[in-house]
C-alpha cells in the first residue's frame, strides 16, 4: 500500500493564495478564444479608460501570481489592465477556494485522489488522472495542454487577446511580460509590429542557456533515446504539482518532449529583437541578483533592440521578492512617459 504524506505547509499556502491587495476598480472575468479555439481566461481591471495594458505571466506561472497582481494594482491608477493565462496555464482552483462550496469541491477531489492512490489503484488512478474532461476543466483556468517551449504559440495567444480588445474599440497601449512572458512580448513586437510600448521583465536572451541546469547535462542524449524527459521537482512538494495529484505523487513537475525542446532551441531572440520596429519603445527591467536569468541577458537585449531603455534593480532576484515596489514604480513611470510622448507626437 502506498504511503501518502501530506504537506500542510503547501495546504496553508494554497489557502492564502487568494489574499491579494484589494482593487478599488471592478475586475471582470473574461474568456477570449485563441486561434486554436481554446478559451483563454483573464481578468480585466476596468477603469473606464479606453487604453489597456496587457500583462503576460512567465513559465508555469499564472495571471494571479503576485508580480502580475501588484503590477496591475499599480497600473490601474492610470489605465485599464488585463492579465490572462496562456493556453494550458492558470489555476482554476484559486477561484474555487474563494467560496465555501468551491473549497468543498477541492477538498473532496483531493481526498478522493489520495484514497485511490493509497489503495494501490495505480491503473485506476492513472485513468482518473488522464481524463481531461475531469481534470483540465477543474484545475486549469485557460484551456489547452501545458507545453514546454511554445514561445511563438503564446505570442499568438497574446495576438488573440489584442485583437479582441481592438474589436471592442479599445486601444492596447502596452504589453508587459515577466520572465518567459518577457520573451513572449518581445516576440510579439517582432512578429506583429502593432504595439508601441513593450516591457520585458527578466526575460532570457539566449534560450539555449539554462536547459542543462534544469534537464541535466545529458538532456539531448536522453530525449533522443526516450522521446521525452520528466522534470522532477526539487522538494517533492512543488505546489503546481500538488494540484496535478498524480504528478505530485511521482515528484514530477512537467514533461519535456523532443518537439517542445526543439521549439525552444529554434527560437532566436537575437534575430527577433532586430526586427522590432524602431518606433516601438522597449523597457527591460532586470534584477542584479537574478538567479534564473542572468543580468547579462538584459545587457544583451540593450545591445540589439533599436529603441531601448534598460533599468537594473540592484539586489533584486528573479521574482523581485523584496523589490516589488521599485519594480512597479519603474514600470509605471516608463509607460506613463511613453504614453505622454505618443500623445504629444500625435498632435
Amino acid at each position: 500500500m502506498a504511503t501518502i504524506a501530506l504537506n500542510f505547509d503547501s495546504l496553508t499556502l494554497l489557502s492564502n493564495l487568494s489574499t491579494y491587495p484589494k482593487s478599488p476598480f471592478p475586475q471582470q472575468r473574461m474568456i477570449i478564444p485563441n486561434k486554436h479555439g481554446e478559451k483563454l481566461v483573464g481578468l480585466l481591471h476596468e477603469t473606464e479608460s479606453k487604453e489597456i495594458v496587457i500583462l503576460c505571466h512567465g513559465f508555469r506561472s499564472r495571471k494571479d501570481y503576485n508580480t502580475m497582481t501588484n503590477l496591475a494594482a499599480a497600473l490601474e491608477k492610470g489605465v485599464s489592465v488585463f492579465r490572462f493565462d496562456f493556453a494550458g496555464n492558470g489555476w482554476r482552483v484559486l477561484g474555487l477556494i474563494s467560496t465555501p462550496k468551491g473549497r468543498v469541491r477541492v477538498l473532496v477531489t483531493f481526498l478522493l485522489s489520495m484514497s485511490i492512490a493509497a489503495a494501490g489503484g495505480c491503473v485506476l488512478f492513472t485513468l482518473f488522472h488522464s481524463c481531461d474532461l475531469f481534470w483540465d476543466p477543474f484545475f486549469r483556468e485557460s484551456e489547452g495542454s501545458f507545453r514546454y517551449g511554445n514561445y511563438y504559440r503564446e505570442a499568438d495567444d497574446l495576438h488573440a487577446v489584442i485583437q479582441h480588445f481592438s474589436g471592442e474599440n479599445r486601444v492596447v497601449s502596452a504589453i508587459l511580460g515577466h520572465s518567459k512572458g518577457g520573451n513572449v512580448v518581445l516576440l510579439y513586437a517582432s512578429k506583429y509590429q502593432d504595439i508601441r510600448i513593450v516591457v520585458n521583465i527578466s526575460g532570457r536572451y539566449d534560450l539555449k542557456r539554462g536547459i542543462a541546469e534544469r534537464l541535466g547535462e545529458d538532456f539531448m542524449e536522453i530525449i533522443k533515446k526516450d522521446g521525452h524527459i520528466d522534470v522532477k521537482n526539487k522538494t517533492g512538494s512543488y505546489l503546481f504539482s500538488f494540484l496535478d495529484v498524480y504528478d505530485f505523487l511521482r515528484g514530477i513537475e512537467y514533461r519535456v518532449t523532443e518537439e517542445a525542446l526543439m521549439d525552444r532551441l529554434r527560437t532566436d531572440m537575437h534575430e527577433a529583437c532586430l526586427k522590432i520596429d524602431k518606433e516601438c519603445r522597449v523597457l527591460t527591467v532586470h534584477g542584479s541578483a537574478d538567479e534564473i536569468n542572468s543580468v547579462e541577458d538584459a545587457l544583451e537585449f540593450a545591445k540589439v533592440i533599436p529603441n531601448h531603455q534598460l533599468h537594473i534593480i540592484e539586489g533584486a532576484n528573479h521574482e523581485y521578492t523584496s523589490h516589488q515596489n521599485e519594480l512597479a514604480s519603474t514600470v509605471v513611470k516608463f509607460i506613463k512617459s511613453a504614453l505622454e510622448q505618443d500623445k504629444v507626437s500625435s498632435k
